[in-house]
Order: structure tokens, then C-alpha cells, then sequence
């Protein structure tokens, strides 16, 4: 056997016996005969790849009943916290679930016919966004729409109208597009997101409706506004204070259930991880979990994210990557990022959205116009690109 393997030729027992034969060794080997009896104990190679994943499923199963042991341990310790335990379960139920994942190496040739493919339908479609449209005419041309399994992170100081912004692009993916959109509202609650999309959608004045001061005129619109978005295809979770492992275990559900295209998170920093000690890891913890999100349902994720005070002590007023809070990580695992900023404070309605990062594509910068009592940004349709 030796012999054929270095020779680099197929063993199996007619090769074997006619090298046996060669080497005079038939007879001492036991003969033709014993060879095949020896070969009919063996299992045939055919089903190797079927007895790997009866190893490998009887190693999950094991692997399962000694996490349910040690949960069970946990929960049964009365000081134990219920929300430590419940993240401790989640994080290693998705650990062990990446076992059974069956992706691997794939050959480049197979990729290249699905480029192809997708390349062929977007010459097909004339000229069609690739992404899910922000209906943002100025952004969609740089960005070529939000695309899917790409982390794109929305930034700004607080009060610059991060959180209407992404409401706004939520508002127009939804009912413009007719795409399914999850939204993770970690801030607000779901009745004060409702009430910011009806004043963008019937476009009155949002203090007359938080004050009960609405005309008959408001009332017709605001009934219009609730038609429209009662058809509209928006998925809002406000549990406070979720973890990103909580977070990912409510995307799957939703994606399986819904096949959402677009998933937002308001805001990062208000999302926990395991590693609470040190909140810099944390934070790395949360964002690669966000981008994890995105490569797993093959879905643009945009998140809402906090800067750093730096910015206001700085003299130039446009925003940098190193000024997001808290962690390096954010700017390494976005795809896209974006900063919301007033280039003269003395004008705020004016607001500029720069594109700081593009993994696949241009930097550049646009203009919005901000209407406060509308709870909503307008394009200016005008941009500066940058190579």
C-alpha cells in the first residue's frame, strides 16, 4: 500500500494485489481471497461526507446538553442576574450554531458566474440603484442605494437629527420603495417614532400635534397620512437597553418571518455587550456584531452613532473618523460612514451629510435641508464627489 501511495496510484484491492503480486508478498498477505474479505469490513468512502455529519451533529447535541447543563447551574444559583444568564445562553447557543454552518471555501469560478449574473441585471435594469434607495436623490448617486451586507454608520453630535434622518430614509424605503424595514429603536419609544413619521408623512406642524392644537385641515391630512402608512412596511422593536446578541436573535426572527431589506439601529451606544469592564471593547463588540448582522442576512445595516465632545473644541467644524465615540472599532468594521454636521451654526436649518468612509466607492458630501416643525430633511440635489 505504501509502495502504490508514494506512486501516487489508486489503492483498492485489485491495484493491491497485482503490487503484492509484483512484490511476491500475495500468497504471505493471504491471498487474493482474504484481501477481499478485508476490504468488505471496511466502510466505503462514498459516504464519508455523511458519517462526518453524523459526528458532527452527535457533537452539537453533546455540546448542547452540557450548555443547558451549566445554564440550568446558572439559573438555578439565586444571585445570579437573569439578563447576565439570558446573554450568556444566546452568545453560546450562536457559537454553537456557527458550527453547523456549512459555508467554506467557494471556487472563484463559481463566484465570477454570480457577478456575472448580477452585473448582467443591473446593465438589464437601465441604470436601476444596486442598493435600497434612501430617496436621498444626491446620497443614492454616491452610495448607489444602501447595499446589502454593508455596515453603514450615520453619526453626529446630539440634536443634529440623526434619528429623523434615519426615520426619514425608513419613511421613503417603506413607502416609496415598498421595501420591509426593521427598526431598533433603543432611545425612543415606538409612540414617539410614530408620531415623527405621521408629521413627516402628512407634513403638518409636529408641535400643534404633540399640543392637541390641530386644524380640521391637519385632521384631513393626518387621516391620509395614517393610510399611507398604515401600508407601509415598518418593523419597530424599543426594547431599552438591548444586547447586540438580543439584537441579532430578533433580526434572524424577523428576516425569517418578514425577509426585511433594510435593518436600522437607533443608537449604537445605547446597545450592550458582553464585556461590560471595558467599554472600548464593548463597543467593538457591538459594532462587529452589527456587521455580523449585515453579512448574515445579506442586509444593509445603518446605525445611528455618537461623537466624541472633541469635535466642539476643535476649529474646523467638519467632522473626522477619529471622532467617533468610544471605539476605533466603528470606523473598521463600517462599510460607510457618514457624519451630519451645520457648517455655520448660525444657519440651522442648513445641514451637511459627509461621506468620510466608502469601502466601494466615492467620498463626497451633500446638502439637507432641515425642517424642524416637519420633523424632516429635504435634498438639495447638489453633491461634491471625491476620488
Amino acid at each position: 500500500m505504501r509502495d502504490l501511495y508514494e506512486k501516487r496510484e489508486p489503492i483498492d484491492v485489485v491495484t493491491l494485489t497485482a503490487q503484492l503480486k509484483k512484490n511476491k508478498l500475495l500468497a504471505k498477505a493471504g491471498g487474493a481471497a482474504e484481501l477481499t474479505k478485508l476490504s468488505n469490513l471496511l466502510s466505503t468512502a462514498a459516504n464519508v461526507t455523511a458519517y462526518a455529519q453524523l459526528v458532527r451533529e452527535h457533537f452539537i447535541k453533546r455540546t448542547l446538553i452540557s450548555l443547558a447543563s451549566e445554564v440550568s447551574d446558572l439559573a438555578l444559583d439565586a444571585g445570579g442576574n437573569v439578563k447576565d444568564i439570558l446573554d450568556l445562553a444566546e452568545q453560546r447557543v450562536f457559537s454553537i450554531s456557527q458550527i453547523q454552518s456549512d459555508r467554506s471555501f467557494i471556487l472563484l469560478k463559481d463566484t465570477l458566474v454570480e457577478s456575472f449574473d448580477r452585473i448582467d441585471e443591473l446593465q438589464k435594469s437601465g441604470g436601476e440603484l444596486r442598493g435600497v434607495p434612501t430617496g436621498f436623490q444626491d446620497l443614492d448617486r454616491l452610495l448607489a442605494g444602501l447595499q446589502r451586507s454593508n455596515l453603514i454608520i450615520l453619526a453626529s453630535r446630539p440634536g443634529m437629527g440623526k434619528t429623523a434622518l434615519s426615520l426619514n430614509m425608513a419613511q421613503n424605503a417603506a413607502v416609496l420603495a415598498k421595501k420591509k424595514i426593521g427598526f431598533f429603536s433603543l432611545e425612543m419609544s415606538r409612540e414617539e417614532l410614530v408620531d415623527r413619521l405621521l408629521v413627516a408623512q402628512a407634513d403638518i406642524d409636529a408641535w400643534k400635534l404633540k399640543t392637541g392644537r390641530l386644524d380640521q385641515q391637519d385632521f384631513l391630512k393626518l387621516s391620509d397620512a395614517m393610510g399611507v402608512l398604515a401600508e407601509a412596511q415598518i418593523f419597530i422593536d424599543d426594547t431599552p437597553g438591548m444586547s447586540i446578541y438580543e439584537m441579532r436573535t430578533k433580526a434572524r426572527k424577523l428576516m425569517a418571518e418578514q425577509n426585511i431589506d433594510l435593518l436600522f439601529v437607533d443608537y449604537l451606544q445605547l446597545a450592550h455587550g458582553r464585556n461590560q469592564e471595558n467599554r472600548v471593547q464593548e463597543v467593538g463588540e457591538i459594532s462587529q456584531g452589527l456587521k455580523n448582522i449585515a453579512r448574515e442576512l445579506r442586509i444593509p445595516v445603518l446605525a445611528l452613532s455618537q461623537l466624541s465632545r472633541a469635535i466642539e473644541s476643535r476649529g474646523e467644524k467638519s467632522p473626522q473618523l477619529s471622532d467617533l465615540r468610544e471605539s476605533g472599532s466603528i470606523e473598521q468594521d463600517a462599510d460607510v460612514v457618514m457624519f451630519l454636521y451645520h457648517k455655520d451654526d448660525s444657519v440651522r436649518e442648513q445641514v451637511s451629510l459627509k461621506i468620510a468612509k466608502h469601502r466601494n466607492g466615492p467620498l463626497g458630501e451633500i446638502e439637507l435641508f432641515f425642517r424642524g416643525d416637519r420633523v424632516r430633511f429635504y435634498g438639495m440635489e447638489k453633491g461634491t464627489t471625491q476620488s
